[in-house]
C-alpha cells in the first residue's frame, strides 16, 4: 500500500472503523426475534469475483496507469509552465482522479468480499491477488503527486488561482503539506511496492489469526465477538467465564501478537525516520490535518478529567452492584434488575430513521437508501469481519455499511453511528475521489452526531425510571469508552512506539504498559485482575491504523459541542451542518467549525464536550433516591 502517512491520497478508500464495543456481535444466526436481516448487494460494484466486468476493469486500470505514466512522468514542469498551464494541469489531474476512482472500486470490492468471510481461502486469495495488482498499477502513478510537489511554488500559487484548475486548489494545497516528508521517487516506489509483503501482510496475518481464534467459554467454543458479547450478559458468572476464556487464548498466542506489534512498530519507526517525523504520532496528525498541540490539549483535558468522569462513574456503578470494586468483566455489564429485551431489526431501522428525520428529512432520506438499496450487511456469520464499519468505496459508486446485529441497545447505537458515516460519505462524494475523503478527526463527526440524535430520541421516549437510568448509564459508558478509553489506547500506543525505538518489547513489557495505562484511566473502582493484562492484543486499531484512536475522542467532544449549539436553536445550524459534511476533505477543521462559533485550538473547547459527560453522571447520581 502507499506510505501510511498519506491515507487520504491512496487509491485504497479507507473504511471508517467503529471503536471496539463489547456486545456488538454474535456468531449465532438471526433469530425470529430479530426478524430478517439485510445482506449487502456487492453486485452494485461487480457481478462476481470471476466476472468479465471485474477482469476488464483490472485490465483497464493497468493500461490507463501505464499510459498516464508514459504521457506525464518527468514532463509536469514543462506542461504546467506552458501558456495554458492551468487547463493542461486540470486535464491531467482529472485523468489521474479517474484512474484512482477505478482503482478504488476494484480494491473496495475485493476488501468487502474478504470482510464477509475472512476465513475463506478463496476470499483471502482474491483479496491478496487484487491488492497486489492494484499496488503494481498504482506504482505507475506514484511519481505524480511527488512531481507535483516539485513544481515551483510561485508557479503553483499562480496556476491554482486560475480556472479550471482552481477546482482542485484544496487538494493541491493539502498535498503540499506533505512536501517536507516525501522521499526521492525510487525510494517512494520501494516503500510502496514492498508494502504488500510488509505492513499489509502483517495486517492480514493479524486479521486471519483473530478470525480463527477459538475461546472455550464453559465448554462452548466461540470466536472473539460472541465471547465479547458475554460481557453484556446479566449473569456475572458468564461474564467472568468469557473474560477468562479471552485471557487464556490471547495469552497462549501472546508470542505471535507481540511479534506482530514489534514488527509493525519498527516498520513505522523506519518510515518515520526516513521521512523526518519527530514524534511517533506526527505522521497520523499530518494525515488527519490536525496540529500536534491540538491533540495534546485534548489528551491533557481528558486525562485531567479522569476523576470526575470514569473514576466517578465506575465508583457509582460499583455501588449499584453492591461492591467496593467492579471486576474488569463487569465494566460494561447491564445494570442489575433491568429487564433485557431483543430489539428487532425493523424497530432499530425505524428508530434511527425517525431520529434522523427529526433533525432533517434530507438526512433520513439518505440513510433510508442504505436499507432500501442493499447497502447494509447485518447478519452475523462465521468468519465475518468483527465489529462494524462504513466503507465509502468511491464517489462513482456508493458506501456500504457492515454491522453484526444482535438486537441489543448498543447495536442500535452502532447502526446509528455507521449510518452517520454513510450519510457523510454520500454528501462528500460529489467532491470526487481526490477531495471526498475526510480526515479521521472530522470523519467521526456525523457518526457520533447520528448516535447522539438516536440516543436523545430513545431517552425522550423512555418514561420508566429504571429503563431511563439504564439507557443513560449505557450512553455514559459508551462516551467513556469513546473519550476516556480511546485516549488511554492512544497513550498505550505512544508508550509502545516510543519504547520500541530502544529495542523489542517483550510480552511482559507490553502487558505491564497496558495495565499501567488502564489503571490510570479506569480508576480505583475497577479491579484489573489476572488475565486482563493480555487484552491489548485484540484491539485491531493498533495494527491497522496506528494512533487512529484519538479521532474518536476528537469526534465525540466535537459532537457534544455541536449538539450544544443545535440545542440552542441556532436557525442556521442544519444548513451549516450539511455544509460541514458536504465539504469532505476540502477544508481545515478550523474553517469548518467557525460558523458554529467553535475552535478546537482553544483548550477550553474540550471542556465543553467533557462537561456533557459530567452532566449525565450528575443526572445518574440524582436518580439514586
Amino acid at each position: 500500500m502507499t506510505p501510511d502517512f498519506f491515507p487520504q491520497k491512496t487509491p485504497f478508500p479507507q473504511k471508517v472503523l467503529s471503536p471496539q464495543k463489547p456486545g456488538a456481535a454474535d456468531a449465532k444466526p438471526a433469530s425470529a426475534e430479530l426478524g430478517p436481516l439485510p445482506e449487502w448487494k456487492l453486485e452494485h460494484l461487480y457481478p462476481g469475483m470471476d466476472s468479465h466486468e471485474f477482469a476488464d476493469d483490472v485490465a483497464a486500470m493497468e493500461r490507463e496507469a501505464s499510459a498516464f505514466a508514459t504521457t506525464c512522468k518527468g514532463k509536469l514542469a514543462a506542461l504546467a509552465g506552458g501558456p495554458d498551464g492551468a487547463k493542461v494541469l486540470f486535464d491531467i489531474i482529472r485523468q489521474y482522479e479517474a484512474i484512482e476512482d477505478r482503482m478504488g472500486r476494484i480494491i473496495s470490492y475485493a476488501g468487502l468480499i474478504y470482510s464477509t468471510d475472512t476465513t475463506n481461502p478463496a476470499h483471502g486469495k482474491f483479496y491478496g491477488d487484487t491488492q497486489e495488482k492494484v499496488t503494481n498499477a498504482s506504482s505507475e502513478l506514484l511519481f505524480f503527486t511527488l512531481e507535483l510537489n516539485l513544481l515551483d511554488d510561485a508557479l503553483m500559487d499562480r496556476l491554482m488561482q486560475a480556472e479550471p484548475l482552481a477546482h482542485y486548489k484544496p487538494w493541491l494545497v493539502d498535498l503540499r503539506l506533505d512536501k517536507p516528508f516525501q522521499l526521492e521517487d525510487r525510494l517512494e516506489q520501494l516503500f510502496h511496492e514492498k508494502s504488500t509483503t510488509g505492513r499489509s501482510a502483517w495486517n492480514r496475518l493479524f486479521d486471519e489469526t483473530m478470525a480463527s481464534l477459538k475461546f472455550d467459554v464453559d465448554g462452548e467454543i466461540l470466536s472473539l465477538e460472541p465471547t465479547l458479547t458475554r460481557f453484556q450478559d446479566a449473569d456475572e458468572g458468564k461474564r467472568k467465564s468469557a473474560a477468562m476464556a479471552i485471557a487464556k487464548t490471547l495469552g497462549e498466542n501472546g508470542r505471535l501478537f507481540t511479534l506482530i506489534t514489534n514488527t509493525l512498530a519498527k516498520d513505522k519507526e523506519i518510515s518515520d525516520r526516513w521521512r523526518g517525523f519527530e514524534d511517533v504520532a506526527d505522521s497520523r496528525h499530518l494525515a488527519n490535518r490536525v496540529e500536534r498541540d491540538v491533540v495534546n490539549a485534548m489528551v491533557d483535558a481528558v486525562e485531567a478529567a479522569h476523576p470526575r468522569l470514569s473514576h466517578r462513574y465506575y465508583a457509582l456503578k460499583a455501588k449499584w452492584f453492591g461492591k467496593d470494586k467492579l471486576e474488569f468483566w463487569d465494566r460494561n455489564a447491564p445494570l442489575p434488575k433491568v429487564p433485557q429485551r431483543t430489539i428487532p431489526w425493523t424497530e432499530a431501522r425505524d428508530c434511527v430513521l425517525d431520529a434522523y428525520k427529526g433533525f432533517a428529512p434530507e438526512m433520513a432520506a439518505i440513510a433510508k437508501r442504505f436499507f432500501d438499496e442493499g447497502w447494509i450487511d447485518a447478519p452475523t456469520r462465521p468468519g465475518k469481519a468483527p465489529g462494524a464499519f462504513a466503507h465509502p468505496t468511491v464517489p462513482s459508486a456508493h458506501p456500504y455499511v457492515l454491522v453484526n446485529y444482535l438486537g441489543k441497545p448498543r447495536d442500535v447505537m452502532t447502526l446509528a453511528h455507521e449510518l452517520g458515516h454513510g450519510v457523510h460519505q454520500v454528501l462528500a462524494g460529489p467532491n470526487g475521489a481526490l477531495m471526498a475523503p475526510t480526515p479521521l478527526t472530522l470523519a467521526e463527526t456525523a457518526s457520533v452526531f447520528g448516535e447522539m440524535l438516536t440516543f436523545r430520541k430513545l431517552l425522550a421516549e423512555t418514561k420508566d425510571q429504571a429503563a431511563r437510568k439504564a439507557l443513560l448509564a449505557g450512553k455514559v459508558e459508551d462516551m467513556i469508552n469513546t473519550v476516556v478509553r480511546q485516549i488511554a489506547f492512544y497513550s498505550f500506543e505512544r508508550r509502545v512506539h516510543t519504547e520500541r525505538r530502544n529495542g523489542e518489547l517483550t510480552t511482559e513489557k507490553l502487558n505491564e504498559i497496558w495495565l499501567e495505562v488502564q489503571a490510570k484511566s479506569l480508576g480505583p473502582s475497577i479491579n484489573l485482575s489476572a488475565g486482563y493484562e493480555t487484552f491489548w492484543a485484540y484491539i485491531p486499531h493498533f495494527i491497522h491504523s496506528p494512533f487512529y484512536v484519538y479521532a474518536y475522542s476528537f469526534g465525540d467532544c466535537l459532537v457534544n459541542s455541536l449538539y450544544g449549539v443545535y440545542q440552542s436553536a441556532d436557525p442556521k445550524f442544519v444548513e451549516n451542518y450539511f455544509a460541514l459534511l458536504a465539504a469532505g476533505g476540502t477544508k481545515h477543521h478550523s474553517e469548518l467549525l467557525k460558523p458554529f462559533g467553535l475552535d478546537a485550538r482553544d483548550p477550553a473547547f474540550w471542556q465543553i464536550g467533557l462537561k456533557v459527560i459530567d452532566g449525565m453522571i450528575t443526572e445518574l447520581e440524582s436518580m439514586e433516591g
